[in-house]
């Protein structure tokens, strides 16, 4: 994904001073135009990647952001700043492959050709994804069954080119949640 232009790792890394996943579970919380998705984050599986949507979300990169790819019966995809699927945080991440599978409410980094190009985009998974796992890094899933209900609702939108949706769904606002041990 190439960058949005501004290197915003500086603010990510100021924001994730005080995570401490010894003391405190984080999940993430983005109230989109279809409803609330709350998502567990996988410390234990891909720290680099839980920290890394915990930090942008904590300063407030995904507000506004739409869905700007979706596919039935495969996956929800968001986190572009441009709404193009070609922006990102202005930095990449490395890949954290684990034997998690890709199933519905599963939440996955979005990535180019190289294993190491994550930023800032991500995808839900709609359904089991087999041929996902191993390559793409899980770092959470859906937290209830009223937020993977959204994710379906969202992946059942009507698309045109590009597998974008035809009227625009996006993140309003995103909020980190932090729950002592």
């Amino acid at each position: 994904m190439a960058s949005s232009g501004t290197n915003r790792r500086a603010e990510v890394d100021a924001a994730l001073k005080d995570v401490d996943f010894s003391k405190n579970t984080y999940q993430v919380e983005f109230d989109t135009t279809m409803g609330k998705i709350l998502l567990d984050v996988y410390p234990d599986v891909a720290l680099g990647h839980a920290n890394n949507l915990i930090g942008l979300t904590k300063i407030g990169f995904y507000n506004g952001i739409i869905f700007h790819r979706v596919i039935s019966g495969f996956m929800i995809q968001v986190g572009c700043p441009q709404g193009t699927g070609t922006g990102g945080p202005g930095y990449t991440i490395n890949q954290e492959f684990s034997a998690k599978p890709h199933e519905a409410g599963i939440l996955s980094m979005a990535r180019t050709n190289d294993p190491n190009s994550a930023g800032s985009q991500f995808f839900m998974c709609l359904g089991r994804v087999p041929h996902l796992d191993r390559q793409y890094t899980v770092f959470g899933k859906t937290a209830d069954q009223a937020s993977l209900d959204v994710v379906l609702k969202i992946g059942s939108v009507a698309t045109g080119a590009n597998d974008r949706p035809k009227q625009e769904v996006k993140i309003n606002s995103s909020r980190v949640i932090v729950t002592p041990k």
